[in-house]
């Protein structure tokens, strides 16, 4: 069994990208439209051509990580080279050039900074997602371990949404000079620290302990044509995970939109001097996803990965459903259900990560090659595809209901942003349920599966 220090070490990891993929998630479009002064249009055009790039990187350094050989192992020296250029090219994507630049040269930095930024964090995440897949071959500890990163995950988040708006606004006024240039590359600096330590503490708590039965990598044209033909559960788990985020990035997409123009709260007041009501709600979405994290592994010990998601998927599907029929003045009944649909989404997550783990197992089993990094890599790509899609998808709604910026909304408007915090996101939910029920990996397979691999790596020695 793995010590609880390696669990939490294992932890810190997410914890560190988590933080940074909620800043980019939440703050970016502000950031480069209010601050850095782009045009939003512009913007639109850098994060759809950057994203889809990125989603083709995963694989690429999850390709490469699979054959790295050192004296750390495969995936952990991925996590000592990049900590410091991971939160170094945080703070220059959130770093404004001087006035003087054209407008094409603050664009072409932007592009510059911010497709840096996310190969450096491909490069980190992708081998440390791979970890999960070689620190232990028990599934059990597979539970723990992704229960315990994505707790940390979100832990993250939760941090990264508490600090982000108190601290750009303490460090926009240093020395009597208003600047929220300065007010939000400080902010990053000081969490890009954080997530540094967080990130060398992981390298130095974890080990890698699950080594290939065969001696001999294979190509990358056969690593490929394994997973893509045949490896049928790798389909079925890329599609749940595809749409569990489609459902998740509609939900926080429309947050603020839900509460400025249904629930009409002022969003320039900031509550306890601090939040404002949709970041309050947005914090506890995530405190409520910690506690479906802690409840995931000793629910899917005693029932099953499988029963467990379906189940949190259906409640989640149902609880969506009601919330929209919930009247602008139920802020008790609004918060009550953000926190049940968080808990039920926050459970899956885990789930799925360990899934990706057995996957993997799974297909050295079937092939006699392992392609852990390969199989983590488009777990990763499934993610950055789920949410560029549930970000296009949240856009386009709100064009499609006639949608205008700092108005008063139409009827049809404020119907379909109802809808996109409730039926519209269930979709994601129904879809997620479908593609896990056809899901053939149970707990009986994957013991049989393991005890294979160990006689095999066994009868090797």
């Amino acid at each position: 069994m793995i010590g609880i220090k390696e669990k939490i070490s294992y932890g810190f990891g997410d914890m560190a990208s988590s933080m940074f993929w909620k800043i980019f998630g939440m703050y970016l479009l502000y950031f480069y439209t209010d601050v850095f002064g782009l045009a939003p249009a512009a913007v639109g055009t850098m994060f759809l051509v950057t994203r889809i790039w990125d989603s083709v990187n995963d694989p690429i350094f999850g390709m490469i990580a699979d054959r790295t050989h050192s004296r750390w192992g495969k995936f952990r020296p991925w996590i000592l080279f990049g900590a410091v250029p991971f939160s170094v090219l945080g703070v220059l994507t959130f770093l404004v050039p001087p006035m003087t630049w054209t407008p094409a040269m603050r664009l072409l930095y932007a592009y510059v900074t911010y497709t840096s930024m996310m190969m450096v964090y491909s490069a980190v995440n992708v081998p440390y997602a791979s970890l999960l897949g070689v620190i232990s071959s028990d599934g059990r500890d597979r539970n723990a371990l992704s229960s315990y990163r994505m707790f940390f995950a979100y832990a993250g988040s939760f941090i990264a949404l508490a600090l982000v708006e108190p601290l750009v606004r303490s460090f926009s006024e240093l020395g009597g000079v208003h600047s929220e240039a300065r007010g939000w590359a400080l902010t990053v600096a000081a969490i890009g620290i954080l997530c540094t330590v967080l990130l060398l503490l992981c390298f130095r708590g974890v080990r890698e302990r699950v080594q290939p039965v065969a001696d001999r990598q294979g190509s990358v044209r056969n690593d490929l044509k394994d997973l893509f033909l045949h490896n049928r559960p790798w389909w079925i788990l890329l599609g749940a995970g595809i749409a569990a985020l489609i459902f998740n990035s509609i939900r926080d997409g429309a947050t603020i939109y839900y509460f400025k123009y249904y629930v009409q709260q002022d969003q320039t007041a900031a509550i306890g001097g601090f939040f404002t009501l949709s970041a309050l709600y947005l914090m506890v979405g995530q405190a409520s996803n910690m506690i479906g994290v802690a409840l995931a592994a000793p629910l899917a010990d005693r029932f099953g990965k499988k029963r467990i998601y379906l189940g949190a998927m259906l409640a989640a599907t149902l609880l969506s459903a009601v919330f929209y029929s919930l009247r602008p003045d139920q802020l008790v009944a609004i918060f009550l259900l953000q926190t049940l649909i968080s808990i039920c989404a926050g459970s899956i997550f885990p789930l799925l990560w360990s899934m990706y783990a057995d996957i993997a197992d799974y297909s050295e089993w079937k092939t006699g090659r392992r392609a852990t990094g390969l199989i983590f890599s488009s777990s990763s790509m499934s993610q950055k595809f789920g949410w560029t899609l549930g970000g296009a998808l949240t856009g386009w709604l709100l064009a499609r209901y006639g949608f205008q910026a700092n108005a008063v909304q139409s009827a049809e408007a404020i119907h379909g942003i109802r809808m996109m915090l409730s039926w519209l996101p269930a979709v994601g939910t129904v879809l997620s349920v479908v593609f896990i029920w056809f899901y053939p990996l149970d707990e009986k397979t994957m013991k049989t599966v393991s005890d294979e691999l160990e006689a095999r790596r066994k009868a090797k020695n």
